[in-house]
């Protein structure tokens, strides 16, 4: 079974063929030279009316090969037709887009690049100054959750992740940074949880894998939270401190973003040698649990220190393998979820989808 799990991982899902025609029946991932944009299509899939998501057969989860070496400093989610019109926001329920060659920072699990649902809108970082490095023949895991509670079905309809996208061969950005998150349902699975009736808190404690500085960063929670926090427990510092802006119904409107860098200073810095904590606390006032209420992450954007390589993932490690099983949905049944923030925006909620489905797809790899 191991050997079939790396065997999944590592074969191609195409030769890279960028001449391949954009009509490719499969999920495929090209630039877009016009716009300066990289562009990842899921398989199209048919939208029927009113239908929600778990009545709808979701595209496979699709592993891509990145065609250029380049970075990204911005993304959007959307949703296109078969003749690549945007369609209405709301169709889409979340989208992941994981890296299964690089580790996470606190954990030896597959790096998450990003995450977004149907509101989180275009997302995008000052170019000059930061961009998330990708290299020629890299591997990206995508995946999606689609309904269509809307009165118009939409036939083979498209998720499309379009990032912007700065070549290798640009002096720009000035550093190289990459999403990191630490949830405090770590280390893998499902990432919400039963949150009891009255006041609880849970935690997560752990180091990071390289030196570096976080330049910013945000956190995500479900209604009825009331404070995260993410600190260094060797120092006794508190790095981020917030509280949500909630409605009179105690239902989250928004949760504070730490921008940690300036004119004077790029951000705080953090290291292997000090254990670091998230936390998170609610305040439940039911009188009873809430199944799948409760969730806690912490995440931004981390500056390796200079000279430092990003790690490659093991995946001969047991929790990378584990991971990779729960994202690729080879097993179990459950609805993860994966957070990345890229700029000064809310969190977006994101996840593994709750079936089993086809892991691998051929893919198309194009260039217009």
């Amino acid at each position: 079974m191991t050997r079939h799990l790396f065997l999944g991982l590592f074969v191609l899902l195409s030769a890279g063929d960028r001449s391949a025609p954009l009509e490719a029946p499969g999920p495929r991932i090209f630039l877009d030279d016009a716009n300066g944009t990289l562009v990842l299509d899921l398989a199209p899939m048919d939208l029927p009316a009113r239908t929600p998501h778990h009545a709808i057969a979701q595209p496979p989860v699709a592993t891509l090969e990145i065609p250029e070496s380049g970075s990204i400093y911005g993304f959007r989610v959307q949703v296109v037709d078969s003749a690549g019109h945007a369609l209405p926001d709301e169709l889409i329920h979340h989208f992941n887009l994981i890296d299964p060659d690089h580790r996470e920072l606190f954990l030896p699990i597959s790096r998450r690049l990003l995450a977004a649902g149907h509101e989180t809108g275009a997302i995008q970082l000052p170019r000059l100054l930061f961009g998330l490095p990708l290299k020629q023949g890299e591997h990206v895991v995508a995946s999606a959750m689609v309904e269509n509670m809307t009165p118009t079905a939409y036939r083979q309809a498209r998720v499309r992740l379009v990032m912007r996208f700065t070549p290798a061969r640009r002096p720009w950005p000035l550093f190289s940074a990459s999403p990191w998150q630490m949830d405090v349902a770590f280390p893998v699975g499902d990432k919400s949880f039963a949150l009891p009736p009255g006041r609880s808190s849970r935690s997560y404690e752990g180091s990071p894998a390289v030196p570096g500085k976080i330049v910013g960063l945000g956190g995500h929670m479900h209604d009825y939270g009331r404070v995260i926090e993410f600190t260094d427990v060797t120092s006794g510092a508190v790095i981020y401190r917030a509280s949500p802006v909630a409605d009179a119904a105690g239902q989250i409107e928004s949760i504070p973003v730490a921008k940690l860098y300036g004119w004077t200073r790029l951000g705080v810095h953090i290291v292997p040698e000090h254990r670091y904590r998230i936390s998170v606390s609610y305040d439940n006032p039911t009188g009873a649990p809430i199944p799948d209420g409760g969730m806690g992450v912490v995440g931004g954007l981390f500056v390796p220190d200079h000279g430092v390589t990003w790690p490659a993932a093991d995946p001969r490690d047991s929790l990378y393998q584990a991971d990779y099983r729960h994202y690729m949905r080879l097993e179990g049944d459950g609805h993860g979820h994966d957070m990345m923030r890229m700029a000064d925006k809310s969190m977006a909620r994101g996840g593994a989808m709750p079936m089993k489905m086809g892991a691998h797809e051929r893919a198309a790899h194009d260039r217009h």
